[in-house]
């Protein structure tokens, strides 16, 4: 989605001289602090503005302490007949609906506790440490050689039970190879690692990735060493542990930018494929 402009809107609701307020909810892609004002892909106000990637101002720049792009938002967007402004900016925190929400977590710490060791998650704007891992046709790719080049990572199991979990943030970089197919590959690269190195082989990533119509030289399917694996999960807060057969899990889809530096870490599976597709297109710039 192309970012647009408020003065359409202006412009209708000049039109009806009133002033009105609408209840907002979206992604952010961009943040300008200096000008007081973010970059958001929002779902659909209805009946007044569909989902669309657009700029947002605020009154005062300490509204804007906790919002880094990834960021799920909701706020008030005021509307009068010559201008527009935001109120009430809040970020959404993920909340699970499993049936346990809290199982992976309380397991984590029950982990760090064992073994005395505190998991440290990057957050934006951090390096990320370079890691190697084997792919769906068993080779050994590394994150440095994509350097020059943005990287979307997600995380999975190919077991997982739950079409709105691991399946919905497979089938969101499903429509990111759509959305950027003249740019996958040369510009974006995608990897999806599995968290359940045990039973995700190369060659049963190998059949999921064909699920998909992956390309294998541009969408990558992980695998490795139980250790590395969980080196690489924590970097990024991702927490998955078996559970009778399955895994207790959290979701975590990340965007790293062509220097190797951290962009976003969006938690959980409430956002949408396209919000997160103008994330990416916002990094390709």
């Amino acid at each position: 989605m192309k970012t647009l402009s408020l003065l359409f809107v202006l412009a209708w609701t000049a039109a009806v001289g009133a002033g009105q307020d609408y209840a907002v909810t979206g992604m952010v892609v961009a943040v300008d602090r200096s000008a007081k004002a973010f970059t958001a892909s929002i779902d659909e106000i209805p009946g007044f503005m569909r989902a669309m990637t657009m700029r947002f101002e605020v009154r005062d720049a300490a509204e804007l302490d906790g919002v880094a792009p990834g960021a799920m938002v909701a706020f008030t967007l005021a509307v009068s007949p010559t201008a527009s402004h935001v109120e009430r900016l809040r970020v959404v925190r993920f909340e699970n609906t499993q049936p346990d929400p809290f199982a992976a977590s309380r397991l984590a710490l029950l982990g760090e506790i064992v073994s005395g060791q505190t998991a440290t998650t990057l957050t934006p704007g951090s390096a990320i440490p370079d890691f190697t891992l084997t792919d769906q046709q068993g080779r050994r790719v590394s994150l440095a050689d994509f350097r020059g080049k943005v990287v979307a990572v997600n995380f999975i199991y190919t077991s997982c039970a739950l079409p709105d979990f691991c399946l919905r943030l497979a089938n969101h970089f499903n429509v990111l190879q759509k959305r950027f197919a003249s740019q996958l590959g040369r510009e974006l690269i995608l990897l999806t690692i599995t968290f359940d190195p045990v039973h995700d082989t190369p060659e049963v990533l190998a059949g999921y990735a064909r699920q998909w119509n992956a390309n294998p030289r541009s969408w990558h399917f992980l695998t490795g060493p139980e250790a590395e694996i969980t080196r690489v999960c924590r970097l990024f807060g991702v927490q998955a542990f078996p559970n009778e057969g399955l895994m207790d899990h959290s979701l975590h889809s990340v965007l790293i930018d062509r220097q190797g530096t951290l962009v976003a870490n969006v938690e959980g599976n409430r956002f949408t494929a396209i919000q997160f597709a103008d994330l990416v297109e916002r990094a390709l710039r």
